[in-house]
């Protein structure tokens, strides 16, 4: 007897560790579980993320604006009259219970999270589409969130999936805030909510949100009965609960959120319902006094049109957007840990720009592309962010190249700018470009001549197009010749790295000068700027005036020995297979490098402990030089900045500074290496894609007809 009871114990003890082993399973994440989810992520407005380290208890989680403001955007299930929060509910009723977490995936367009609850498996799905060749599509304001269910289980549970939304979208906090909202059934099948501050400006912003426009949150019954609910939060949710509808149909004000469910009936095989939410606004920017609409606007006029356009393009969107996905997937350079980095730069680059066309007239043929220089200081065309980041416009879709430029040149040319060398930016503050007519912008006259005449040679050299250069001749010559006549011993100025102070004679600069005047030669085929391009690089690199006595790295100041800095603009004459510098030169910074390091990374220069992922990748690039082909410290550089990506220190869009050392800062503070300093969100992730450039322009979409 006493031997049965111990192995009834014995039995009783395995079961209960089986159990246990599997109630307090943790969550998989597939590829990496990055520092923030993107989830609707389409422009500078419409940007919604999850920290990661929410993902493992993603009923309770709250997704946010960029700029860190929490986003009302919940999913909750019913089963058999059981309800379950899926996502977005941190302070669920007695009667809802969390789902459990199975896995996350993320890719380059998709974020999905599955669950499970009472024998049934959800999928949520945020899509958000990158699709810059179809440029209605890529400036549609909206993205998707897709629920799909399934059960394995005998029976069939009948299923209710609702959803919500609140006024955090428009930028409307607290009590006293004024909204009004509107619902419409379009056909008998999709209906349409939206939301709209009133009294507000337009172009106006609350800490970096837009308080013009609307928020909209649109579905279509799909297999399903749908309903609609406006009214308090806990009561249209309690509703729901109770009866598996909203419920309540009363005002909307502080509290309120508008609700959609869908009734999937009894459950057989795999049903799904998608949600579609947008930020909409008419005036997109502000481009030199003139109002810009988002090109959207040349295929749809309202809300409503724009919520029937998303959903009726949500398949052939997926699709196009799942072959991006394995293209990116593939792109494992040295290992998968640079295609993980991609995946998630991709929604995050294209997600601060917008594509517009001029509201008077609304012509297509008008295009420009307007970018937010996100969470540094909201510039507007930044040109020393439009130079990190056309590594993913070259490899997606070059022709972006030139609808970035375009606003900035068409200013330039005006002569509205009073000064002989390129303006920093388009204006201090997105969505407004109004240039700077009285000549007071950030000045970095060297950094900004270089970039642009190396970003139109960039776009010629991807595109073929050797006439758009012509139409700005006069003006690139003023810019060379500014560079020809400083770019070898730059006076003290600012470089792109404008944290990083005022210095006089910076190698960087002048590297940057050599490049740019041997690009724009090349293009014109002006022997002149060829020559002085390459007479810059002989004087930097073989009469050392820009390396140590022993040539064993470029230093940070012309002259100062001792100093280094990673020179990321040598990326820049590797790309455009330039060859002003030779081969040595690469191979001698290159092999510098992993002398320098730190226990996180190589540091931006010699006077810090941080570094930018953006100038790493750059940096792994040009290891890859022809004659160099440093796998090494490519491979050190790319996993870096995945180390970085993936510590779980970090919750917030994907930084691209951070410190590689932990100790005194130097200014009396103290930094921990892994932590990320300020940055996030911004478009410069576009330049993790320098590797990958090097194989060629235009890798995926191609061109359209």
């Amino acid at each position: 007897m006493a031997s049965f009871n111990s192995q009834l114990l014995v039995l009783a003890f395995a079961v209960l560790v089986l159990f246990s082993n599997t109630s307090i399973a943790k969550p998989t994440f597939t590829p990496v579980l990055p520092p923030s989810y993107p989830l609707a992520v389409r422009n500078p407005y419409l940007s919604a993320w999850l920290p990661g380290n929410q993902a493992a208890n993603l009923p309770s989680a709250v997704a946010q604006f960029w700029n860190d403001q929490k986003l009302t955007w919940s999913v909750i299930a019913r089963i058999d009259g059981q309800a379950y929060s899926l996502f977005g509910v941190p302070r669920p009723s007695d009667r809802i219970k969390p789902a459990t977490v199975i896995s996350a995936d993320l890719t380059a367009t998709h974020t999905t999270f599955k669950l499970t609850a009472k024998d049934v498996d959800f999928v949520l799905d945020f899509f958000s589409p990158v699709s810059p060749h179809d440029y209605v599509r890529q400036s549609m304001p909206y993205s998707y969130l897709t629920v799909s269910t399934s059960s394995a289980a005998s029976g069939s549970p009948s299923i209710q999936v609702y959803s919500d939304i609140d006024n955090a979208w428009i930028g409307q906090f607290g009590t006293s805030a004024q909204n009004t909202y509107g619902w419409e059934a379009v056909d008998r099948l999709t209906q349409v909510f939206s939301i709209t501050p009133e009294g507000t400006a337009k172009f106006s912003e609350d800490r970096d949100m837009a308080l013009w426009g609307s928020a909209v949150y649109c579905t279509r019954e799909n297999a399903s009965k749908l309903s609609r609910g406006v009214g308090i939060v806990d009561n249209v949710r309690e509703s729901f609960v109770r009866n598996g509808t909203p419920g309540d149909l009363g005002t909307f004000k502080a509290g309120s959120v508008l609700a959609f469910s869908h009734d999937l009936g009894s459950l057989e095989g795999t049903e799904n319902v998608t949600f579609v939410i947008g930020h909409v606004r008419d005036e997109a920017v502000n481009y030199l006094g003139k109002d810009r609409y988002g090109y959207f606007r040349s295929e749809c006029k309202d809300f409503n049109c724009g919520c029937m356009h998303a959903l009726d393009d949500f398949h052939s969107a997926d699709q196009e957007s799942r072959g991006l996905d394995d293209f990116i997937a593939a792109s494992d350079v040295g290992s998968a840990n640079y295609s993980n980095i991609l995946a998630l730069s991709t929604r995050q680059a294209f997600g601060t720009m917008d594509l517009t066309i001029p509201a008077e007239t609304l012509d297509t043929k008008e295009v420009l592309a307007f970018v937010k220089e996100i969470s540094s200081n909201g510039n507007t065309n930044t040109m020393d962010v439009i130079m990190p980041m056309a590594p993913i416009l070259y490899v997606l879709a070059p022709d972006y190249i030139r609808l970035a430029l375009q606003p900035v040149l068409s200013y330039l040319n005006s002569g509205s700018w009073p000064h002989d060398y390129t303006i920093h930016d388009m204006g201090s503050h997105y969505p407004n470009a109004t240039g700077h007519n009285d000549g007071k912008a950030e000045e970095m006259p060297i950094e900004e001549c270089g970039n642009l005449l190396a970003l139109v040679y960039m776009y010629e050299l991807a595109t073929g197009d050797t006439e758009y250069k012509t139409k700005y001749l006069d003006l690139l010559t003023t810019y060379a010749e500014y560079l020809l006549n400083h770019g070898l011993y730059p006076a003290e100025q600012l470089s792109t790295d404008d944290g990083a102070g005022l210095a006089p004679n910076q190698t960087g600069l002048a590297i940057k000068a050599a490049i740019g005047l041997n690009a724009f030669g090349v293009m014109t085929n002006q022997r002149k700027y060829i020559d002085a391009g390459k007479h810059f690089a002989d004087t930097l690199y073989s009469k050392r005036v820009g390396t140590d006595p022993e040539r064993s790295h470029f230093t940070l100041i012309e002259g100062e020995h001792d100093s280094w800095s990673t020179q990321f603009n040598l990326y820049l004459d590797v790309l455009l297979k330039l060859n002003t510098f030779p081969t040595s030169a690469y191979k001698m910074q290159t092999d510098f490098y992993p002398s320098v390091r730190r226990d996180a990374g190589v540091p931006l220069d010699n006077r810090d402990l941080w570094a930018k992922t953006d100038w790493m990748i750059f940096a792994a690039a040009a290891a890859m030089a022809p004659g160099v082909d440093n796998e090494g410290v490519r491979d050190m550089f790319v996993n870096d900045v995945h180390a970085f990506m993936t510590n779980g220190k970090v919750g917030v869009p994907f930084s691209d500074k951070f410190w590689v050392d932990t100790g005194a800062d130097g200014k009396g503070a103290r930094q921990e290496a892994g932590l990320h300093i300020g940055y996030k969100a911004r478009p410069v992730v576009g330049g993790h894609f320098a590797l990958l450039a090097l194989e060629g322009p235009d890798q995926v979409f191609g061109k359209k007809g």
